[in-house]
């Protein structure tokens, strides 16, 4: 029929469009994962996964939250260490983990709340220690989180922060095949004023926000050649000039960005595999 050709020249027009002129909002829009092996495609802010694994909305020592966005999935070498993390917090006491946004099906970029978590490597685990019923996914729709961190940011809350909070992000740092641990500079004053020189710090990085829960990244795994990881984190524990900077008037005030240019490419394959090829 007359009418295909347009249809395929669509079809192919939108297959063959610059990744960075493929909106976030189609990205959040795929409901389910691509075929084929697991595959963490770019970087960590500019990239996609193939194959990604769904994390259950439940399990032994966690709970997921704000399951609505669809974005809790992620490669299974990070579902893995999700639910390491989970199991030995339990054996150790902890009540269940809040667990947050993951990634998308396949990836990508999000429409709002990050510019990372696009490969499948990256989570979010809520620093909510409480004693937690299991509640239904949908009472889990709102919970709110709680900022652990004195309102000049100068250190964690002494009042809410607790040793089973630095265990915790100790448990994360541990982890198997982890690039680091992002937590609110205040947090990382505190673990430094109690922990340091321990070699664990090395891997817990500050990064702005990250006052209520903490955000895991793993390197890129086997089998993803296509994946690209940041440099890691320098030697030493990190309780250097590096954190009190974070206290200054440049990280405290930073300068407006100019004229943006040109938005940057993800990878081609990310292209394919939002079009489903």
């Amino acid at each position: 029929m007359a009418y295909r050709i347009p249809l395929l020249l669509l079809l192919a027009a939108l297959a063959a469009m610059p990744a960075q002129a493929q909106p976030a909002s189609r990205w959040a829009a795929v409901p389910a994962p691509s075929d084929g092996p697991a595959r963490s495609i770019g970087g960590t802010s500019l990239g996609c996964i193939q194959g990604a694994e769904r994390l259950p909305p439940e399990g032994p020592g966690w709970q997921a939250v704000r399951l609505s966005r669809n974005r809790n999935w992620g490669h299974p070498v990070l579902i893995s260490a999700l639910r390491s993390l989970a199991g030995r917090a339990r054996q150790a006491g902890y009540a269940d983990l809040w667990i947050g946004d993951l990634g998308q099906p396949r990836g990508g970029p999000l429409p709002w709340g990050h510019a990372s978590h696009q490969t499948g490597l990256d989570a979010d685990i809520w620093l909510d220690l409480s004693l937690k019923p299991r509640l239904p996914a949908e009472a889990r729709e709102s919970i709110p989180e709680r900022s652990l961190v004195l309102p000049d940011e100068s250190a964690a809350d002494p009042r809410l922060f607790t040793d089973a909070h630095a265990r915790l992000i100790r448990m994360a740092a541990e982890l198997p095949g982890l690039d680091r641990v992002l937590v609110n500079h205040g947090i990382k004053r505190s673990l430094c004023a109690a922990h340091a020189g321990e070699p664990w710090l090395r891997y817990v990085r500050p990064w702005r926000g990250h006052d209520s829960h903490m955000h895991i990244r793993l390197r890129c795994p086997a089998g993803s050649p296509e994946c690209h990881d940041i440099p890691p984190p320098p030697p030493g524990d990190g309780c250097d000039a590096s954190l009190a900077w974070w206290l200054s008037p440049e990280a405290r005030n930073p300068p407006r960005r100019g004229t943006p240019g040109p938005p940057p490419r993800l990878p081609a394959a990310c292209t394919a595999l939002l079009s489903g090829h």
